[in-house]
């Protein structure tokens, strides 16, 4: 029995539509709903056809798998192959000779070479790099298939802004004031009671590109493709970075971890874990919020206890100048933006030595940035890598210390 979905109008357009599509839309408006019904339907009504779903980091990837598997798998099960060809992480088979894969792209789409397809699906199609999208058309040119991008807007340089503008794609740009007012009650007031907040929040330019999917000039990438080359060694999540500072000049990653969701007390020990092998000198992290359970965790192991330092009340020392020459020290709460222009600073004088992770390279990669309303707003949405580095990088300043985890 096929599976019921209430479709907005514009989730509609995008299941009558054939050909290359480029869908452009606020977050949560239904994206990967309509996606995993076009995929899911597609795979069973088509035989022996090759569907593949990319995005920039294996998580996006998988979340957008796991929803078409869902959807074949309430719509009709049965075509779903078993035993040694039922589904796995990144592939799932059907009895009609359909095939769907899911793969991450990576820095420059190697990994996903050498496939022959009929359709592709790439979610955030605006967070992929530009490198990858010279392996991935070869892969539609025997089929003559279709690809279809999906993705919040993310500046004006990238080949989703281009595809969208382009005569080779139909482009659907969802409203989101439209999609808000046709939901039922009580999600469409939850929906504008949210969208209020985040409106206050926001800057007007980082507004328009998140909430309302617009395309806008003002906004630019924090930290370039350049930059993150210069700091690449050979070599919600909670991230755990670990630096060494070599010769009280340079600054080495040489440890990230990122567990999956657990609880608080699972963090806690992992920390613990981490540091017996380690030894660091130091734990900084944020002793706010969800935050303050693991902290006071660590204070009381006798592991950890004098070492974890909470960073909730960080402040850093301001030299005036006052009359006769005479020097005074203040102090002024700690941003993060502070924090973020430093870690910066250090890539642009090459004194910071990264992991070379894709999970990094894409955090630091989608970080933007606007001087709108008069002050400098730092954001992203994969920005959870990034915080952890920035604040790694910070504390690792004080030259009497050596080891950080954060």
């Amino acid at each position: 029995m096929k599976q019921k979905i209430h479709l907005d109008d514009w989730q509609k357009e995008v299941l009558e539509t054939k050909g290359n599509m480029c869908i452009c839309s606020p977050r949560q408006m239904g994206k990967s709903t309509v996606i995993s019904q076009d995929a899911g339907e597609y795979a069973l009504n088509n035989y022996d056809k090759s569907i593949m779903i990319i995005a920039s980091v294996e998580r996006q990837a998988l979340l957008l798998f796991e929803k078409v598997l869902s959807y074949i798998y309430s719509t009709d099960k049965s075509k779903i192959k078993k035993g040694k060809d039922r589904p796995t992480k990144h592939e799932l088979k059907l009895t009609n000779g359909s095939i769907i894969r899911c793969l991450p792209t990576g820095e420059s789409g190697y990994g996903i070479r050498g496939f022959t397809i009929d359709r592709l699906y790439a979610d955030e199609a605006a967070f992929i790099k530009e490198d990858v999208w010279a392996a991935v058309t070869p892969m539609l040119a025997t089929t003559g298939g279709d690809i279809v991008l999906l993705s919040t807007p993310f500046g004006m340089e990238n080949y989703f802004y281009r595809a969208f503008h382009s005569d080779n794609f139909t482009s659907i740009h969802v409203n989101p004031d439209k999609v808000i007012q046709g939901r039922p009650e009580p999600q469409r007031t939850n929906m504008l009671k949210f969208r209020k907040e985040e409106e206050q929040r926001m800057t007007k330019l980082q507004f328009q590109q998140e909430h309302l999917g617009l395309f806008v000039g003002g906004i630019e990438r924090f930290i370039s493709d350049e930059l993150i080359d210069i700091a690449r060694m050979g070599g919600d999540e909670c991230p755990m970075v670990s630096l060494d500072r070599v010769n009280r000049v340079m600054l080495y990653q040489f440890d990230l971890t990122i567990p999956d969701p657990q609880p608080l007390t699972d963090t806690a020990r992992l920390i613990i874990r981490i540091d017996k092998s380690m030894n660091h000198k130091k734990i900084y992290m944020d002793d706010g919020g969800l935050g303050v359970g693991v902290f006071d965790i660590l204070k009381e192991d006798p592991q950890t206890k004098r070492k974890v330092i909470g960073l909730n009340n960080a402040s850093r020392e301001i030299e005036r100048t006052i009359n006769r020459g005479k020097t005074k020290i203040r102090k002024k709460t700690l941003l993060g933006e502070d924090m973020a222009i430093n870690l910066k600073m250090l890539m642009e004088r090459g004194k910071i030595k990264l992991i070379d992770d894709p999970r990094i390279r894409h955090s630091l990669r989608t970080m933007q940035c606007d001087y709108s309303e008069g002050k400098l707003k730092i954001y992203g949405n994969y920005n959870h890598i990034f915080e952890a580095i920035k604040r790694a990088a910070w504390c690792i300043k004080d030259k009497t210390l050596n080891i950080y985890i954060y």
